[in-house]
């Protein structure tokens, strides 16, 4: 009751001060292991300063640091990813995620690679859907993730259903960025939900994604995205940085992690250009390729490979 109580109060007082500058608190961890990571500052010797970087929420890193750093941040939230996402969307991405998988409408014998879903979530409600649906049972989905405690989750919990020790549900670790181990052209349906934002290079991402899908296969993505109504938007700039982040702390004993999941939304590209990017990839793309959710506040994106 408490922790309730300290979050309304937190609320309230933001709400009253709404053009107050939103905090941006440091990232004690990970500014631990960016240090030690990075060299001394020696112009003349150091033959990293021409370095490539890329984001890590609003901190700029080399690019070879950033899949080590966001491996951290899932490990430290993977008991609690469940929490995570409802504090990040309200409890709402429950319904988004039933919304994206009646989209998707697999049919029966669907082989889906469910991309950065080492908890299930997706993979779960896709096996549901099929056997719900189409009593099916032969619908296979390979759970892919490139961090082993959110897999070793979604183990657990795949170990108290039906579907554990089938052939249905398959277990992978690995980056999206290279998909080595998924042949060309082997499986149906291609689905991230909440992780494409953390990949370094997107592009290559939506590559993989087109090469491992069958001609007439579909590529789906749930993101969080962009608010362009501005004063949701600014309620929701409120929640994000401030509300967010105590969550964290308070439930997860964590704010730097939630504090980094709430800017790599922020730095994720808006609607239109990411379905852009989807398109260059070889996608085709319907009408304007995307769907937004809660006034944007995620969005279904998708993609058929013809």
């Amino acid at each position: 009751m408490a922790s309730r109580t300290a979050l309304k109060h937190l609320v309230a007082r933001r709400m009253l001060t709404p053009f107050a500058p939103l905090r941006t608190a440091g990232f004690s961890t990970m500014t631990k292991a960016l240090h030690q990571h990075q060299p001394a500052s020696n112009p003349a010797t150091n033959s990293n300063l021409n370095e490539t970087e890329t984001h890590f929420g609003y901190q700029n890193v080399p690019e070879n640091m950033k899949e080590t750093l966001v491996k951290q941040v899932f490990a430290s939230v993977a008991t609690n990813y469940d929490l995570m996402n409802d504090a990040m969307s309200g409890g709402v991405h429950r319904l988004w995620k039933d919304h994206f998988i009646r989209t998707l409408a697999p049919t029966p014998g669907t082989k889906l690679l469910d991309v950065a879903g080492g908890t299930g979530d997706i993979a779960m409600r896709f096996l549901d859907y099929c056997k719900e649906t189409h009593n099916d049972s032969t619908a296979q989905v390979t759970l892919f993730d490139i961090n082993a405690s959110m897999l070793e989750v979604g183990k657990q919990r795949f170990a108290k259903t039906p579907y554990h020790n089938t052939t249905q549900v398959s277990f992978m670790e690995g980056n999206a960025e290279n998909l080595e181990h998924i042949p060309d052209n082997s499986v149906d349906a291609y689905t991230i939900a909440f992780g494409i934002r953390n990949v370094t290079h997107i592009d290559r991402a939506l590559k993989e994604a087109y090469r491992v899908l069958k001609p007439g296969g579909r590529f789906m993505c749930l993101e969080f995205s962009r608010v362009e109504n501005p004063v949701i938007s600014k309620v929701y700039d409120v929640f994000s940085f401030d509300v967010i982040p105590a969550i964290g702390q308070i439930l997860a004993n964590d704010r730097d992690s939630y504090q980094y999941l709430v800017e790599s939304i922020r730095k994720f590209p808006p609607q239109k250009e990411f379905a852009k990017m989807i398109k260059d990839a070889g996608f085709t793309v319907m009408g304007q390729g995307y769907e937004d959710l809660t006034f944007g506040v995620a969005a279904i994106h998708s993609g058929f490979k013809l």
